[in-house]
């Protein structure tokens, strides 16, 4: 699942801050087929709406996750190690190019890992600032946060597409990283709990991180069946179904690419 795809000549490549990134053409696909159940929502019927909003969506998605392959490949280089970023159907990969040059210490691999999820935090925590210093409400996916924050209060915006652009940049990048962080492998939580047991001495730190990705992943996909969200479930059986795996053979599934 988690395999850099083979390039083809529909791919798009191009480089941001000296870093090579190629985005497949399935992940433009895939994106639209997983924002289209909201876009419809919000269109209200409208088809030139709905193709407005997945066009917004779309960018949103391809931005965000740029955003955290980006965080990942300037950890990298912070470290003296270079690297590039693919997009795909399954969201991104950073892969260092200096494949077996450097080995980093498991401390540095959990700040390459922290750093992803990181840089799409910090662009949501500046976009909702400078939302609430311009007087505007700010369409935040917990109403708990919102009501305590008051993000709720203030002006409305001019149309559905500038309200939609705010409150898909929000929820992308609120939600797909803190959603990143669960410690399930391959997702950057379940590595920085390996590298943070390796940090702290752990011996046995891959196998106790399989353990906890197995059980987390467990929890996390009877949520998603339970609450209606079948995708979501789908994704975290699999996920567990390979710690388990992993647990059984004695090693993990999510190796860093260096």
């Amino acid at each position: 699942m988690f395999v850099e795809p083979q390039p083809t000549p529909a791919d798009l490549e191009f480089e941001v801050l000296g870093i090579r990134v190629r985005v497949s053409a399935w992940f433009w696909v895939t994106a639209v087929l997983f924002g289209w159940a909201g876009c419809q929502a919000l269109s209200a019927g409208d088809q030139r709406t709905l193709l407005l909003l997945l066009v917004i969506w779309a960018a949103t998605v391809f931005g965000s996750i740029l955003v955290h392959e980006l965080g990942h490949a300037l950890a990298y280089r912070a470290h003296g190690q270079s690297s590039h970023v693919v997009l795909y159907h399954l969201g991104g990969l950073t892969i260092p190019d200096a494949w077996g040059r450097r080995h980093l210490r498991p401390s540095q691999r959990l700040v390459v890992s922290a750093a992803g999820p990181g840089a799409q935090l910090c662009l949501a925590a500046s976009l909702i600032a400078a939302l609430k210093a311009a007087g505007y409400c700010v369409p935040f996916p917990f109403a708990v946060v919102s009501g305590a924050l008051g993000l709720y209060d203030g002006h409305d915006y001019a149309s559905i597409l500038v309200y939609a652009l705010v409150f898909f940049v929000v929820s992308v990048n609120v939600l797909w990283p803190l959603l990143n962080l669960i410690p399930v492998p391959p997702l950057d939580g379940g590595q920085i709990v390996r590298d943070g047991l390796l940090t702290l001495g752990v011996a046995d730190a891959p196998r106790i991180a399989a353990f906890v990705g197995a059980a987390t992943g467990a929890v996390v996909a009877w949520w998603g069946f339970s609450r209606g969200e079948p995708i979501l479930g789908a994704m975290f059986a699999m996920l567990t179904a390979s710690c388990v795996k992993s647990i059984n053979a004695g090693s993990t599934p999510w190796r860093r690419w260096n």
